[in-house]
């Protein structure tokens, strides 16, 4: 992809939010009629995954975004501009966001998601002592539970490996037990 080639030689094989040069992805800002090298950006994993939501804001990492918000890409300057909203609780973040100014076009979007509006935190999956799960990790019943539907008791102490995380609900996962795929509260559950 000619685009995707471009995007990497204008960053110079660096993240173009934190300068990281740690393995790069080419990340999209949405929301986007197409694919352009304005409306993409290459970004690191660390990045990505608190852009994401999937990992908690680490304000000290986003102070590179007091370099990247003067970008003349409107990608970066978007993903910035959301990234110091979500932030706009820390004092730093405040006065950056004070001093970027983005065109009337660039702004909408860059209001479009609505991701500006929410907070610094983060919907990530916690067990019942805090411990963030991820797919494919084994957890333990905590509770024993009757599974709605079903003859079935799930005892406390049982093992559920290869858990799947529920897109759109934090406060569930997906695992077998006796062979039976069923959802299972997360604050049943303890990291195994």
């Amino acid at each position: 992809m000619k685009v995707a080639q471009n995007i990497l030689d204008r960053s110079q094989n660096q993240c173009e939010l934190c300068a990281a040069t740690t393995p790069l992805s080419l990340y999209e800002v949405s929301p986007v009629d197409r694919t352009s090298e304005n409306n993409c950006i290459m970004i690191c994993q660390k990045c990505l995954q608190q852009i994401d939501k999937k990992e908690a804001l680490d304000s000290a990492h986003w102070n590179c975004l007091s370099t990247a918000m003067w970008s003349e890409v409107p990608g970066i300057q978007v993903v910035s501009w959301r990234m110091l909203n979500r932030l706009r609780e820390e004092a730093w973040a405040a006065e950056l966001l004070d001093m970027m100014y983005l065109d009337d076009e660039t702004l909408a979007w860059a209001k479009a998601t609505g991701d500006h509006d929410n907070d610094s935190s983060v919907d990530l999956h916690v067990d019942c002592n805090g411990q963030q799960l991820f797919a494919g990790d084994s957890v333990v019943l905590t509770k024993s539970l009757d599974v709605k539907g079903t003859s079935l008791n799930a005892k406390m102490g049982t093992v559920v490996k290869n858990i799947r995380l529920v897109p759109d609900n934090t406060e569930q996962i997906e695992g077998k037990i006796e062979g039976q795929m069923i959802v299972i509260l997360t604050k049943y559950v303890r990291k195994a």
